[in-house]
């Protein structure tokens, strides 16, 4: 088990390098889909129209991850289960592709797995941006909080933040049957991601000091308007870095929402989803070479 910062340093970025070559488990395989079967399980026993019940479904949740953590203490097991990013990116870059190539039947299939957004009415520029805004929000979430909560607390923070992060996929959605039952997991998940997408943005910066002036603007006046403190960065950074423009309305079902533009500059095209795979797949060879220089200084 991995006990001082610099050796769960080394053992995050063996995990994350290991992502890199192996990729994610089939689902029947994946504990992280054994958890959310086991979740739903709970949540269907649980379920109220009340914060209460849904604060116990959370912390049956992170315990569970905290007791995973303990009883496998392996910070680059743990990192390597619930990082997502190779697939993350192979997903975008396939329906970047598909777009490209006028197929916007099969890439609005591939885009499901990326966006909760309804895409049947998406056209090229539309699947451009949905795929972008996924792949900077995403990585957040299954690259930058997964390696900062294993680097912080070792496999049991790992497992305890990808249990919150499955959790507010599962049931934080503002919808009649969870706005009050996943009340708890989706403001604990804002929390889990609070400094990560800052540091996510912050590496954007650092890999691309030209385009620091827009970045910092982009974060600074759009995130905010963003009804997500943590995509908003992430999604304001990418596009600033990209030079487009990012956000505006999008549809769940029946349901629309007005979201707020991000950066200044044309709509994505297809092409920029490619660029946007090679800053998320840059910041995270930046990430592991840092962790791994920690590691290493403090052997010699």
């Amino acid at each position: 088990m991995s006990t001082s910062l610099p050796q769960r340093a080394g053992a995050v970025a063996l995990g994350l390098a290991l992502d890199r070559v192996l990729g994610e488990l089939p689902n029947s395989a994946h504990p992280v889909a054994w958890f959310g079967t086991a979740m739903t399980s709970v949540e269907q026993r649980l379920h109220a129209d009340s914060r209460t019940p849904g604060v116990a479904y959370t912390a049956i949740g992170v315990g569970t991850g905290l007791a995973v953590g303990r009883l496998l203490p392996s910070t680059a097991l743990a990192t390597t289960v619930v990082v997502a990013g190779k697939q993350l990116r192979r997903i975008a870059s396939d329906v970047g592709r598909l777009a490209a190539n006028d197929d916007l039947s099969a890439a609005r299939t591939e885009v499901r797995s990326l966006v909760g957004r309804d895409p049947s009415d998406l056209d090229a520029s539309g699947l451009a941006a949905a795929s972008i805004e996924s792949v900077a929000e995403n990585t957040v979430d299954s690259t930058f909080s997964a390696a900062f909560w294993a680097l912080v607390a070792g496999a049991p923070g790992a497992y305890a933040f990808r249990a919150i992060n499955t959790m507010d996929a599962m049931v934080g959605h503002r919808n009649e049957r969870f706005e009050n039952f996943g009340w708890s997991a989706a403001k604990l998940d804002d929390v889990a991601n609070w400094i990560p997408a800052r540091l996510f943005g912050l590496a954007i910066v650092a890999r691309h000091p030209s385009r620091r002036s827009a970045i910092t603007q982009a974060v600074r006046a759009d995130a905010p308007q963003h009804p997500s403190p943590n995509a908003g960065v992430a999604e304001s950074a990418m596009a600033a870095a990209l030079g487009i423009e990012l956000g505006g309305p999008l549809r769940y079902g029946e349901r629309e929402e007005i979201r707020p533009t991000l950066g200044t500059g044309p709509r994505p095209k297809p092409s920029d989803v490619e660029a946007a795979v090679a800053v998320v797949d840059d910041v995270e060879k930046s990430l592991i070479i840092v962790l791994a220089a920690i590691w290493l200084t403090c052997r010699i």
